[in-house]
């Protein structure tokens, strides 16, 4: 097992060339967000625009485009029909997949609900992808439902469940995960070849194959909702850009660390908020750029 160090930010971090322009830098497709849960779509969005991605398209019921809209100019808004809990409606698949046909990364599930309507677009999007797909949350419990859809993907997946949904995914206990999460990360994603899983909590453990990698950076003021959200789109924002399922993970999740600890520093573990983790990106991307 290794322990994750700046360098590997330093070494690994897409790079921006002189000449790049937004259709040069990933374009990202992600699909988050529900009725009374926008603030997911939003912190993702964000924290996913700060990683560097030169184009988003951001999939959204209608019902909370209002609200979306208002908080994130950059990203392209693409508004579908609401189910009757204000989720994304099935009847919409034809056009989430045109979008998603588009990106070079694919991100679905911060706050979008879990319902049999986002179990059919998860699947959809799964089964027709062709680029990585970063599941979180929503996406997770979904899947945990439905757990056939992993072998039927044609695409690299970045799973990122905390323990409760490790343990809804796996079938394992709470209390057997944690005697050795490290150990159960590695055991899914062996069992599941295709599958880079990052397991979230006190500390991180990212697991791919045969490789597994620890993150002890940040800190308790970071146990917030929303704080998922954040890293999900950091990591989907690094995939777009080209970075490998594995890198864009433990990169993802460093940077997100690291920046929590900023946002630490400066407000106090109580008082930041995931917004401020967005706020602090830019400290560690200038620093692993060298400005």
């Amino acid at each position: 097992m290794r322990r994750v160090e700046f360098d590997y930010i330093e070494n690994r971090l897409p790079p921006r060339p002189s000449d790049a322009h937004k259709g040069t830098m990933g374009t990202l497709c992600s699909v988050t967000g529900s009725f009374g849960f926008s603030g997911a779509a939003v912190l993702s969005a964000m924290s996913a625009l700060r990683s560097g991605v030169g184009l988003m398209y951001q999939i959204l019921p209608e019902c909370i485009y209002p609200i979306f809209a208002s908080s994130v100019y950059e990203s392209v808004c693409v508004p579908v029909k609401c189910d009757q809990n204000g989720t994304v409606c099935a009847d919409d698949i034809p056009k989430i997949l045109e979008y998603t046909s588009k990106a070079t990364s694919v991100l679905i599930g911060c706050g979008m609900g879990n319902s049999d309507d986002t179990a059919a677009v998860l699947r959809a999007i799964t089964e027709s992808s062709k680029v990585p797909i970063i599941i979180d949350a929503d996406g997770i419990n979904a899947l945990s439902r439905h757990i056939d859809i992993l072998n039927k993907a044609n695409a690299e997946i970045i799973l990122t469940p905390h323990v409760k949904e490790f343990s809804r995914l796996s079938g394992l206990s709470v209390e057997d995960i944690l005697k050795a999460p490290a150990e159960r990360a590695a055991d899914f994603a062996r069992e599941h070849g295709g599958v880079t899983l990052v397991l979230k909590g006190h500390r991180t453990y990212i697991a791919k194959g045969g490789e597994i990698f620890e993150n002890i950076a940040g800190n308790s003021g970071m146990a917030k909702g929303g704080s998922g959200d954040v890293l999900a789109g950091i990591i989907a924002s690094l995939s777009a850009q080209g970075a490998s399922a594995l890198d864009a993970a433990v990169m993802g999740v460093h940077i997100h660390a690291l920046a929590g600890d900023i946002a630490a520093a400066k407000l106090s573990r109580t008082a930041m908020l995931p917004r401020d983790i967005i706020e602090a990106l830019p400290e560690i991307y200038a620093k692993a750029e060298k400005y």
